[in-house]
Parts: C-alpha cells; structure tokens; sequence
C-alpha cells in the first residue's frame, strides 16, 4: 500500500513515542497530538488516511472527540480508538459515536499497521463512484441505487442516508451522526430520521427475502450483506 497520513491523539507520552516510530519507520507521514482540542483541531483542518485516538485523554473524553470529528469533517476519515476498556458497553459506545476499529491496550504493533492498512484501503474503495454492498451498489454520480439488479426508487435523503451506511459499511452509523449530515445544526423538531428510515425499509428490503437495513440498539443503523 502507498504511504499513508496519520493522526495519532494519544496523552502517554511513552506510548505515542512507541508509535510514532513505528508507524514513521513505514515512511508513513504521523501527526501527533496529546490532547483532545488539539486532535480535533488537526482532524478538522487537515486529511487523514486513519485517525488514531486514545479513549482516556487530559482534556476531552475520546468518545465526544470522535463524535465531533465524525460530525465536523469534511470528510469521513476512519477512526480507530486504542483504549484500555475492554467491556463490551465501552466498545459499543465507541461504535455509537462513529468510531470504525478498536483495539484494546495492549495491543501488537504489527496488528495496528494491519488494522490501519485495512481502514485505509476500504475508504479508498468508498471514495469511489460506485459502493457494492453484497447485493446493492450505489452509483453516486448518477444518484441511483440497484439490489440484485433492480433499481431502488428513493428520495433524496433516503439516498443519502443508504450512501452513508454503504460507505461505513460494516460499522453502524450513529444516529446523531445522520441527522448532523442531512440537517446540520437545525434537525427538524418532528422524529424526522426515524420516518426517513422507516421508507428507506420499505425499498430496501420489503420486496427482498433477506433484510440489509439493521438498526444497532442504543447505537443507530448498518448494513448486513451476510
């Protein structure tokens, strides 16, 4: 894979020194920040292949930092949180709130590098103008969806909303994520989303056999081509 460009949010100073030189020794460009502002600045402002991020930072809770990233960015740079919680309710927050991967300290060097080249090269797929999902592909340019070769009659959100879950494919997109990037900071005060997905449904997977559109509890929705 060519070289790629990484955001590294990590306070322990020993371990990020770890990293850093690691991932440098790939010829890999790393930027580094050891708070959550400072991370979320460097997010905003600048592209990233994969965003690395420490859950426990000084400043921000790393949960609220990959929300605002995710939420902010002009693109969706994938992010793999490193933290020392292991439980399951800590892990699913983190996919709540956009996170992509997860690993949990300590981890291999060698997986981490394994790790990022996979993020990096399923968003390169994604940046492309055609998504295939298992049996549904998206053709973004000419704004239209087909499942198993029958083209899909959606609105314009509801399109936008099945583009954003088939580029996260296989992670869950978080609800406030959606509504931030159909909205913006003014959501309609009705259950907007929820009525958006209920349509989305009735396209997608009503006249199919097998259901794509899952909804995650507590989390927000994905799709399944298993």
């Amino acid at each position: 894979m060519s070289k790629l460009s990484i955001l590294l949010i990590e306070d322990n100073q020993l371990i990020a020194q770890q990293l850093c030189e690691f991932l440098e020794g790939h010829n890999w460009n790393v930027d580094y920040a050891d708070n959550g502002r400072f991370g979320t600045s460097l997010a905003l402002e600048n592209e990233y292949d994969v965003i690395l991020l420490d859950l426990n930072l000084p400043d921000v809770d790393g949960l609220s930092v990959c929300r605002e990233i995710k939420d902010k960015a002009q693109t969706n740079t994938p992010i793999l949180m490193l933290t020392a919680r292991d439980a399951f309710e800590d892990k699913a927050r983190g996919f709540g709130e956009g996170a992509d991967d997860y690993v949990t300290k300590p981890f291999e060097l060698r997986e981490l590098e394994l790790r990022c080249q996979a993020l990096a090269r399923r968003q390169q797929l994604h940046l492309g103008q055609s998504i295939s999902v298992g049996d549904l592909v998206i053709e973004k340019r000419q704004h239209q969806a087909h499942r198993q070769g029958q083209p899909l009659k959606l609105t314009g959100i509801g399109f936008s909303i099945l583009t954003m879950l088939a580029e996260a494919y296989p992670q869950p997109v978080s609800r406030s994520s959606l509504i931030h990037a159909l909205w913006g900071d003014e959501p309609p005060d009705t259950d907007a989303l929820r009525s958006h997905i209920y349509s989305l449904r009735q396209t997608l997977d009503k006249p199919y056999e097998k259901a794509m559109l899952k909804t995650i509890t507590n989390v927000g929705f994905k799709l399944d081509a298993d």
